[in-house]
């Protein structure tokens, strides 16, 4: 992997942990509070942002093989980050209650929502969890970015590397 490459790894990496940020203030701050879809994406955003963090690093070490497979399975993360928020957006925000969709049982399952209930935790139903930001509803805005993801993770994945002579 090139010096480019790696830049973009650290740059999705740093991205994800900024959306995430954005999540978590705009809950305890400003009371927005998440649903199970929203909880679970946010285990994807961190997920994708470890994954393009080490994968970074790995490129640096000049272990590609490690970053190679650490992009690919960041980019099949977001990926389902993508499938994740068109549910949310366009299934379980128009149920009453999204209690034992597949988010909320892996959620619950996974011991995530009690155990780090201010990260994870499950306040709001699908429904009562629709909230726009700029006019655009947050599960769109998750969306977007986790299409930015796969992008950019495909890019770094089939990138040629520049000749040298």
């Amino acid at each position: 992997m090139n010096n480019t490459s790696t830049k973009l790894l650290f740059l999705l990496s740093g991205l994800c942990f900024l959306a995430l940020a954005v999540a978590l203030v705009s809950q305890h701050m400003f009371g927005m509070r998440p649903c199970a879809w929203c909880v679970l994406q946010r285990l994807m955003l961190i997920a994708v942002g470890v994954g393009c963090l080490v994968a970074g690093i790995a490129a640096k070490l000049r272990i590609n093989v490690i970053a190679k497979l650490l992009t690919l399975l960041s980019a099949l993360l977001a990926a389902s980050g993508i499938w994740a928020a068109w549910h949310q957006y366009s299934v379980a925000s128009l149920s009453f209650s999204c209690d034992q969709t597949l988010a909320d049982r892996i959620m619950t399952q996974s011991g995530l929502e009690s155990q780090f209930p201010s990260l994870f935790g499950i306040y709001a139903t699908c429904m009562d969890a629709r909230v726009e930001l700029l006019g655009i509803e947050y599960a769109l805005w998750g969306m977007g970015l986790f299409a930015v993801c796969v992008l950019a993770l495909l890019y770094v994945l089939f990138k040629k590397p520049a000749r040298t002579f």
